[in-house]
């Protein structure tokens, strides 16, 4: 069979067997991968500890059919030891791995911005340098933009008319103006969409000076655009500690 190696993120495992595992990663040259990590269960394995959620590692895998088949794996950043200690960070992070995966939902295609995002998500989240909450909605309508959907946070996500604008419809791609509002859209706050904006493009300091009221309605929209594209809930969300 072929051989290849890449560098991974786990996003997720899942036991099989009596002492296999299955593993999911978001690799940087072939996307979404599944293989088989054969004794990791077992005491005495070599690299069980290495295949953990958020690790992130260099990985030798022969190829199959359906499922892939690691054979070695070296870790690179052991992250989530730092994130298990701190349960708003760990929630996040989880809610970001869960994420990766249901945005990626061809196996084997390659996602090198996907991957890219992962990487700097999980090690601002172990830095400690911005709230988790930021963090994750940051990640969140970024994932939203490589993947194809990039939300509208100012000019109208239909006509294109220089915002701010007040209405904001998930199904319409964001802000609105009043010509091509649709009804039923949400009315945010004019502070909230500009944190949703801060976040998307970067802009650090307007995210971290936010107000939490602005946060959390900012933490609502972006769990209903990525809902709505992914056409079913994030399972982690509810978990995270918003503060």
């Amino acid at each position: 069979m072929p051989t290849y190696r890449d560098e991974a993120i786990v996003l997720r495992t899942q036991r099989l067997g009596e002492a296999d595992r299955i593993v999911t990663l978001l690799s940087r040259a072939h996307g979404r991968v599944r293989a088989v990590a054969k004794g990791v269960r077992r005491t005495g394995s070599r690299f069980g500890a290495r295949l953990e959620p958020f690790g992130h590692i260099d990985i030798q895998l022969h190829e199959g059919r359906s499922l892939d088949t690691v054979t070695q794996v070296e870790s690179l950043a052991a992250h989530g030891a730092t994130l298990s200690a701190d349960y708003p960070r760990w929630t996040s992070g989880t809610a970001m791995l869960e994420a990766a995966e249901r945005l990626t939902p061809i196996e084997r295609e390659p996602a090198v911005q996907q991957y890219l995002l992962l990487i700097g998500g999980l090690r601002t989240l172990v830095s400690g340098t911005h709230d988790p909450s930021l963090v994750l909605d940051a990640f969140l309508v970024r994932s939203l933009a490589i993947a194809g959907w990039s939300p509208s946070f100012a000019e109208c996500a239909r006509c294109g008319a220089p915002g701010p604008h007040r209405a904001f419809a998930v199904s319409g791609g964001g802000a609105l103006c009043e010509t091509c509002r649709t009804p039923g859209s949400a009315r945010p706050a004019a502070e909230t969409l500009e944190l949703l904006g801060a976040l998307l493009s970067g802009d650090w300091p307007v995210a971290d000076a936010s107000d939490p009221r602005h946060r959390r309605e900012a933490s609502g929209l972006a769990a209903a655009l990525v809902t709505w594209h992914i056409e079913r809930g994030l399972r982690s969300l509810p978990l995270v500690d918003r503060g």
